[in-house]
């Protein structure tokens, strides 16, 4: 199997000597030798980084509730699809299942994955799969930080806005070339402080619309770390949100080491499509019942703690996971974006 840098390199000749930042990071994260077709630890206690999922089964089960309403509220059909994108391995699956929410009779949980190891981790009762599965779907599409790893193109201000291309230098390294545009995105502000740089996430927003066009009845739900506007992020130091990360901890330049590291671009909410209800993720977390199920669980220890079982060791970690889940300097602040489709809001 090729490494990334092989892949990269071998893409860079066969352009003519560069490749937008967006095939760069597309062969980084997801080529042969990519960070997350090889890898196999991300989102993992083990692995390069935690995400909510991993903090515990609180945020499983929240979302459990939250599914069980919007099933009811379609009828509470015999059917119901729930579609996981970049499920990693299956633990948000794991802890929604666990929850027994009431529509699992009728729930068709279905991971998809791209990378083999971590699919061979999915958990018994769900269709493990390396691509999106054919519409329609009746239910929900959901995905916890997966737009902010799609590959975006990169602009630089340098008196105009020119868009960075990947190229590499005679000893082998990866250095970036700066080109002219054909056309400016109409994103981009019209101006900007010299030197700075914002994401065009093109594959993000396609990404949404396609998730969208594919839901029948029902919601695409969707966390992740988000900027308001580009023109917000184009005035902020660009190692702020254009990031990279390995061994649960931040990576070197995004240049170095493809394929040992994620990459991961802030999303910038108005380059996705129109129409989502936004909130953090506290919020979510909160009206769908968060702080009820902590209640619940503290319950359940004082009641079974002089002689606890494993039912009760979970419950008295809602607490902790609630308040690392809610927290307003960290994942609390994600933001949360649900689209309906037809009459559902």
């Amino acid at each position: 199997m090729p490494s990334a840098a092989d892949e990269i390199s071998a893409a860079i000749a066969a352009a003519g000597g560069a490749i937008p930042f967006s095939e760069y990071m597309q062969l980084a994260l997801y080529g042969e030798g990519g960070f997350y077709t090889t890898g196999g630890r991300a989102g993992r206690r083990s692995g390069d980084f935690i995400t909510s999922p991993e903090v515990g089964p609180l945020f499983g089960t929240v979302i459990a509730r939250a599914l069980d309403a919007w099933w009811k509220e379609l009828g509470s059909p015999s059917r119901f699809d729930v579609v996981e994108c970049g499920a990693g391995p299956g633990t948000l699956a794991r802890s929604i299942l666990a929850a027994q929410p009431e529509c699992i009779g009728a729930m068709h949980y279905v991971a998809v994955e791209i990378s083999t190891s971590q699919r061979a981790l999915h958990p018994h009762g769900v269709e493990s799969r390396e691509t999106m599965p054919d519409g329609p779907i009746t239910g929900v599409i959901l995905a916890n930080e997966l737009l902010d790893n799609l590959p975006c193109r990169l602009f630089v201000f340098d008196d105009t806005w020119k868009e960075a291309f990947v190229s590499q230098a005679s000893g082998g390294k990866f250095v970036e070339v700066l080109r002219t545009p054909d056309v400016v995105p109409s994103c981009l502000p019209k101006t900007a402080p010299l030197g700075s740089r914002a994401p065009v996430q093109d594959a993000a927003a396609s990404w949404v619309r396609n998730s969208l066009s594919n839901i029948d009845h029902g919601r695409l739900l969707l966390f992740d770390y988000c900027s308001a506007s580009t023109a917000e992020i184009a005035l902020t130091p660009w190692r702020e949100w254009l990031r990279t990360y390995r061994d649960q901890g931040r990576g070197t330049h995004y240049l170095t080491d493809p394929g040992s590291q994620d990459i991961t671009a802030q999303v910038m909410l108005d380059q996705l499509p129109p129409g989502a209800i936004a909130a953090t993720q506290a919020d979510f977390l909160t009206r769908w019942g968060i702080d009820e199920l902590v209640r619940e669980g503290n319950a359940y220890w004082e009641s079974m703690k002089q002689a606890p079982d494993i039912a009760a060791m979970k419950m008295r970690s809602r607490s902790a996971e609630a308040k690392s889940l809610i927290d307003p300097f960290g994942l609390g602040l994600f933001e949360n974006m649900i689209w309906a489709s037809h009459s559902q809001c």
